[in-house]
């Protein structure tokens, strides 16, 4: 399994190696060992979640209150999406910074977000699959959103779908109403880094 570091400290993407014959394609998606070496512990798996998104679906970006936060290895079985990771650490150098990975039912890779970290993907096809492992179950009261439109953040959604059509973008009316990052960060909403790092430090 191919580990690659993203630009947003503590995200990181891993590609399985794909081993197929005349029957299909196995491959390991997830490996304990090797996500526990990458991120320095364990991932305590608490809940899994499956979304079906048609295309041009944006989910996101959403976060959970640190301590506990939920950390994230996100992978997409049929379909594609892009995947997006937000730094929204107030006190981190890449506060306001996103990284993207193209999750797909080719390459199959994953995603790991850590506790602390916003996320966010744009489905880019009708049906795409996405399974998420998380750390913590869901608590209502504690899951929180940014605008995935928020100009300040300015992420880059593509366009065109898998097929090269042209996409039209879907929010929920929750997600659609949700606070930029600099609003977010004034209601005291975003985790501090300092209180990240110490709750990952206690891991």
């Amino acid at each position: 399994m191919d580990v690659r570091p993203l630009t947003i400290d503590g995200a990181w993407a891993f590609t399985p190696v794909q081993h197929g014959d005349g029957r299909g394609l196995f491959l390991e998606a997830f490996k304990a060992d090797v996500v526990a070496e990458t991120i320095g512990h364990r991932l305590d798996l608490a809940q899994v979640n499956t979304s079906v998104s048609a295309a041009g679906v944006i989910r996101g970006v959403h976060f959970s209150d640190v301590p506990p936060g939920q950390a994230k290895y996100v992978t997409c079985s049929a379909g594609a999406v892009l995947d997006v990771v937000v730094d929204i650490r107030v006190g981190s150098p890449t506060f306001g910074r996103w990284d993207a990975v193209l999750l797909d039912d080719l390459d199959r890779r994953a995603v790991y977000l850590s506790e602390g970290l916003g996320h966010a993907f744009c489905s880019l096809q009708d049906g795409s699959t996405v399974t998420y492992l998380c750390s913590t179950g869901y608590r209502p009261g504690a899951e929180h959103g940014i605008d995935p439109m928020d100009p300040e953040i300015g992420i880059a959604w593509p366009k065109v779908a898998r097929d090269g059509s042209p996409l039209e973008f879907v929010l929920s009316e929750k997600d659609a109403a949700a606070p930029s990052l600099v609003q977010a960060r004034e209601s005291g909403l975003l985790p501090e880094l300092d209180v990240v790092r110490e709750f990952l430090a206690s891991r």
